[in-house]
């Protein structure tokens, strides 16, 4: 699963990666939680890009309760299409997720130890998602998404079973695309990440809170030296 992720990159490169034509404002997150707000890319039909402002969590058109959002952190990419929850979304409002590195807990007899994971160097990447509008009775429409897991590559499954589906920024275009229909062909893109890809270490303990959202989240806890 995927239930903490970082987005601290400046926002003159997060423009740049991904072809915005309005620069983001955005301050640096951390540790960034599910029922959060946080930046999601989409393609509205005109070919350009926008990043908007989403609730991690999402809410299906035909929910009674915004609660259901609460679960929908996470799709899996295997059952994405069928699922009434999230096929909808799956057909037309797919979304890119910006960040730029992710958090897992690896169990460790009664504890768990959390790892910090991401890009050498920390560079910008993008989760697969699907976003929805939900609009409950007599109140303002919200936007939600859900980030789409995989299988863990053979790195990342000593840590768990799965991880993010992360795409090809050659894949943008098409995943964006709202008339792009080839559920095969999007299907195909939700592989897991390749091994050389992604790095990683443990962390200290503080990430657990979505309290604590400062840079020092990212680093070894002391005495702890890279590796795995």
């Amino acid at each position: 699963m995927c239930g903490r992720f970082s987005l601290a990159t400046p926002p003159e490169e997060i423009a740049r990666f991904f072809n915005l034509v309005a620069l983001p404002r955005l301050k640096p997150r951390y540790n960034i939680a599910p029922t959060q707000d946080c930046a999601v890319i989409r393609a509205p039909g005109d070919d350009a890009r926008e990043l908007v402002m989403m609730r991690w969590g999402l809410i299906p058109s035909w929910a009674k309760d915004m609660a259901i959002g609460n679960r929908m952190i996470n799709a899996r990419g295997e059952s994405v299409g069928e699922k009434p929850a999230f096929r909808a979304a799956f057909r037309k409002r797919r979304c890119l997720v910006p960040a730029d590195g992710f958090y897992e807990w690896k169990k460790d007899g009664k504890a768990k130890q959390p790892y910090w994971i991401g890009r050498p160097g920390r560079v910008l990447f993008a989760f697969a998602g699907l976003w929805e509008r939900w609009q409950g009775e007599g109140a303002e429409p919200i936007e939600s998404f859900t980030i789409i897991t995989t299988d863990a590559n053979d790195a990342i499954s000593g840590l768990h079973d799965r991880m993010p589906a992360i795409l090809d920024p050659a894949q943008y275009d098409a995943w964006l695309d709202p008339a792009n229909e080839d559920a095969g062909a999007l299907s195909d893109m939700l592989d897991p990440a390749p091994v050389k890809m992604l790095e990683f270490h443990p962390v200290g303990t503080r990430i657990n809170s979505p309290k604590n959202d400062d840079p020092s989240l990212l680093e070894p806890p002391p005495q702890t030296l890279f590796g795995e």
